[in-house]
């Protein structure tokens, strides 16, 4: 029996034990499962500015945690060992919101202030992630998502209550640019609008070059930022040449700057990554 995934605009329709665009989906008996639930890639006690996130709870630290799978595609990917793997193809260890709770309060003495869903896009792990988050907050544990943005409206507005702060990727500005990710450039922007009427939002833009590294595109992206809250900081960093672009040339240190001072003209906290 086919089944559609509402979590992200892909919709994806799969047939019985098809996996999702993303990986980390599947089709059971006909229902959509979460199936990296609980399988954990990477975890790590992390500075909290290493997210980034510059102006939350600034000089602390945060348990950082994450599984397998993206449903981005951007050939530029800088964690494609574990976001663009699937199920078996990589190595992971089962550990249950109540563990992963447990190892927070843990580390609570070593400056930690709860648990960052992070390192591959969380949110295609969705299930998980609310879990988690439900039982951080009866722990008074902050709850902070890293992720592309790409979810629908409603998986969304059910997470957001539960979340103290999020750092989104704005790939580019350009239709062209998140046709070439494999995401939607409107969705991205929803996910913005709406995250940052409810929790703290930071905003990160990877510049590679010959592709989004415009002084008119960063232009457009710093006056619609500030449009929705020139309070919103926004981290501007550095590509390396990674996965499919390994042969590329990294981000000149110059070109930073020069996009930092233009998006400083619409928004009153601007970051340069990486450099």
């Amino acid at each position: 029996m086919k089944a559609i995934c509402g979590i992200c605009t892909h919709r994806c329709v799969l047939e019985e034990g098809q996996p999702g665009l993303c990986r980390a989906r599947k089709n059971l008996n006909g229902t959509i499962i979460c199936e990296n639930y609980g399988k954990i890639t990477s975890i790590a006690l992390d500075p909290i500015e290493k997210k980034p996130l510059r102006r939350f709870y600034p000089g602390t630290k945060i348990l950082s945690v994450g599984s397998y799978g993206c449903n981005l595609h951007c050939p530029f990917c800088q964690n494609s060992d574990i976001a663009a793997s699937g199920s078996g193809e990589i190595k992971t260890e089962y550990l249950s919101p109540e563990n992963l709770i447990e190892k927070a309060i843990e580390l609570i003495s070593q400056g930690n202030i709860g648990i960052a869903y992070t390192y591959n896009e969380p949110l295609v792990g969705y299930e998980y992630v609310l879990n988690c988050a439900q039982k951080a907050k009866q722990h008074n544990l902050r709850n902070v998502i890293v992720t592309n943005g790409m979810i629908c409206e409603e998986p969304l507005s059910e997470l957001l209550p539960y979340i103290d702060a999020m750092n989104i990727d704005l790939k580019g500005f350009t239709e062209r640019f998140y046709k070439m990710v494999g995401g939607d450039f409107e969705t991205v922007k929803k996910t913005i609008i709406k995250a940052a009427n409810l929790c703290h939002i930071e905003v990160t833009t990877l510049i590679v070059p010959g592709e989004n590294d415009s002084d008119e595109e960063i232009t457009q992206l710093s006056e619609w930022l500030s449009a929705v809250d020139p309070n919103i900081p926004l981290h501007i960093t550095r590509f390396f040449p990674r996965w499919k672009m390994s042969g590329a040339t990294p981000t000149p240190v110059s070109t930073i700057y020069r996009l930092a001072g233009i998006a400083r003209e619409s928004l009153r906290y601007v970051f340069e990554g990486n450099c």
